[in-house]
């Protein structure tokens, strides 16, 4: 109980001191995103790589907003401030920002996808190039020309030239990774954009590869047999089919309600991880005698190749480093904390469900064509406008008290150790070696 109270506690001052950035910054990223995608639209009318090497500007605009959401209540996290104070000269905090995105972008597009946005921002791109594409036709239709653009309105399939994005953005992400610190800064801008394309395409590749698996599991004649055992099963006994009913609704509602707000604390954890970090295991004891064996076949290579594949290896490891580190601080804070956080953001979500309706049944039923059509993107903003304040400074609120639970354990375990050790029995001696 004291847990959730010091998380609302930090919660409502972060909001109360920062709520008109925080909505600031949450506009400018909704903002950007629709521009983005409307441009992309437009574009991908025309050429479907072109328009799909933009959409990744339009999610990376709203990590951009959450990245600096939370950076704008660093300086009121108190528990944090003790292990890493907050920097007070602008070029060190200019660095971090810079850090903290290109940390972010492999667990936001992992959170983004997982939760159906990247879906979302597809489908209006794909509505906004089709749109484009029909205009374009009709006029070739009435001007008597050939249609222009490739035909595709803005559909990108996979394609040897979808799999080259992936490769190239890689490695010209790995080239300005490895020459930063020659660079002037202003290429750190391009470094997030290409860190973005080779995100976003391959996390395409890898939807589309699951989805053909995926079908093909699906038509194969042993899950034919898997569904007819499970219905003739349920029609005999029909209490069994209500347990594994039950299990499905279960582990379908446990992903909103629990898996959802353990994601926000673990993207908060990669933008705050330089914070904080556990001690890396040494790669020397990983593996046992294969791992052993492998490491020695390395060790063979010339030096020059070590080095290279070395460096690509580093490269791809600080990408998933960050993530497993937050992980492992919530893992460490214990249950009760991390079960208190989850209530309250189930609480959250309830209120922003409640808003929801209640602004619906405030503005009561009108025209579809004359009205809903015109308004309902501003009127459905409302909502999420007041909410996401709320949502990071409850993030960041939880974040801190783990960060919290943390030094404590630490400062306990400190005190244990330095405790002088209890005096001997008088009459006592030493047992004779």
């Amino acid at each position: 109980m004291i847990a959730v109270l010091d998380v609302l506690r930090t919660a409502g001052r972060l909001l109360w001191r920062h709520w008109p950035v925080l909505l600031a910054w949450y506009a400018a990223g909704v903002l950007g995103r629709y521009v983005v995608i409307e441009a992309a639209g437009f574009v991908g009318a025309y050429n479907a790589v072109a328009g799909s090497l933009l959409l990744p500007l339009a999610i990376l605009s709203r990590l951009v907003a959450l990245v600096a959401m939370l950076l704008v209540v660093r300086d009121g996290m108190r528990q944090l401030d003790e292990i890493a104070p907050l920097p007070t000269d602008a070029a060190t905090r200019r660095r971090q920002f810079a850090d903290a995105l290109m940390a972010g972008i492999l667990p936001f597009f992992a959170f983004y996808a997982a939760w159906g946005f990247l879906r979302e921002d597809a489908a209006a791109y794909s509505a906004r190039a089709l749109e484009v594409s029909a205009g374009l036709n009709f006029t070739a239709i009435v001007d008597k020309t050939d249609p222009v653009g490739d035909g595709l309105a803005g559909a990108l399939t996979l394609t040897p030239v979808t799999f080259a994005i992936v490769v190239v953005a890689f490695a010209l992400r790995w080239v300005l990774q490895r020459y930063r610190e020659r660079l002037p800064r202003w290429f750190g801008i391009i470094a997030a954009y290409l860190e973005a394309v080779w995100v976003y395409f391959a996390a395409l590749v890898l939807s589309v590869a699951i989805e053909a698996v995926g079908g093909w599991v699906q038509t194969r004649q042993g899950m034919v047999w898997l569904d007819d055992f499970r219905a003739t099963v349920s029609a005999a006994f029909a209490p069994l089919a209500w347990v594994w009913e039950g299990i499905e609704w279960f582990l379908g509602e446990a992903g909103g309600i629990i898996l959802l707000p353990l994601a926000w604390l673990t993207i908060a954890g990669v933008v705050y991880g330089q914070a904080v970090a556990p001690a890396p295991l040494p790669a020397d004891t990983l593996g046992g005698e294969v791992g052993a064996r492998l490491r020695s076949r390395y060790r063979s290579l010339p030096a020059r190749l070590r080095a290279r594949l070395g460096d690509i290896w580093a490269d791809l490891g600080s990408r998933f480093t960050p993530i497993g580190d937050a992980i492992m601080l919530m893992w460490r804070a214990g249950p009760v904390l991390i079960g208190g956080f989850v209530l309250l953001y189930t609480v959250l979500l309830a209120v922003q469900g409640w808003a929801e309706w209640g602004l619906l049944r405030l503005v009561g039923p009108h025209d579809l064509n004359d009205f809903w059509l015109v308004f309902d993107q501003a009127i459905f903003l409302v909502v999420p406008v007041l909410i996401e304040p709320m949502r990071i400074a409850l993030v960041a609120g939880g974040y801190d008290a783990v960060i919290g639970r943390l030094v404590t354990r630490r400062a306990a375990a400190a005190a244990a150790s330095s405790e002088p050790a209890p005096a001997a029995p008088s009459g006592a001696t030493d047992a004779p070696a």
